[in-house]
């Protein structure tokens, strides 16, 4: 995929927000986000557009914060703000170089990196509604390597992660529906992430996490705990503990 199909990936995935909490109580709790209502998701997804749109219009050399203004948990109010993001993303061109607090400093990263925000936001508004999550298959594997790639680079803002190192031990994560698969290796000074990863049986200590695209999304970014999920773990189980105690974005 790249910086046009993410843009357009994104526009819809704004609108399907919008029609997720179009109706919802605003004190209605998001089971996967622990101590936020639905007001809460809103806000904070509307205020992460409005800062993207900002960073990308600018193209920000640095972080810079957020811009001010009123803030509305409605439908309305993120499809404004959305609609600006995606506007200011589609005239921007994605090779221009600028801040991005993910491994790829350039406008490129924001359109991917937005898109998958507001995927996995959509989905805690499914999670608060008692429906299902659904997505396309594609989509939700490019969310996966997105969330590893850029994983390493959250740790200043997610210290957890600086605890994702160990002595060669190796994690295997499996999206069987779309045909993709990564290798994460355990090391004493971090971790590395690989695609389509090794898939040799005799890496030490090797555990492997199988199962539909969407379903290992959300386990990976601890929207669901893996009991109960239907995930298929093989190898070491304390190997996959111990990546999602730590991994999870704060």
């Amino acid at each position: 995929m790249d910086h046009v199909e993410h843009c357009s990936l994104l526009a819809a995935e704004i609108e399907r927000f919008a029609l997720a909490i179009d109706g919802l109580p605003l004190d209605l709790p998001v089971p996967s986000c622990p101590g936020w209502a639905v007001s809460d998701l809103t806000l904070h997804l509307g205020k992460v557009h409005r800062w993207a749109e900002n960073l990308v219009r600018l193209r920000a050399p640095e972080r810079i914060p957020g811009p001010r203004g009123d803030l509305e948990p409605t439908a309305s109010w993120v499809r404004d703000g959305g609609t600006a993001l995606v506007a200011t993303l589609r005239a921007a061109d994605p090779d221009a170089g600028m801040w991005a607090w993910g491994v790829d400093q350039h406008v490129r990263w924001w359109s991917r990196r937005q898109l998958h925000e507001t995927l996995v936001h959509r989905m805690d508004a499914d999670l608060a509604a008692g429906a299902a999550p659904r997505a396309d298959a594609a989509v939700a594997a490019d969310a996966i390597d997105e969330f590893l790639v850029n994983l390493g680079a959250a740790a200043y803002f997610s210290p957890k992660v600086k605890e994702l190192k160990g002595d060669g031990a190796r994690i295997r994560f499996r999206a069987t529906d779309a045909g993709a698969h990564w290798s994460v290796l355990l090391q004493p000074d971090g971790f590395t992430v690989s695609s389509p990863g090794d898939d040799s049986p005799h890496a030490h200590n090797a555990a492997t996490l199988t199962g539909p695209a969407v379903t290992l999304l959300l386990v990976l970014c601890r929207r669901l705990p893996l009991p109960g999920s239907g995930l298929e773990q093989a190898g070491d189980p304390a190997l996959v503990d111990f990546w999602l105690a730590n991994s999870a974005l704060e």
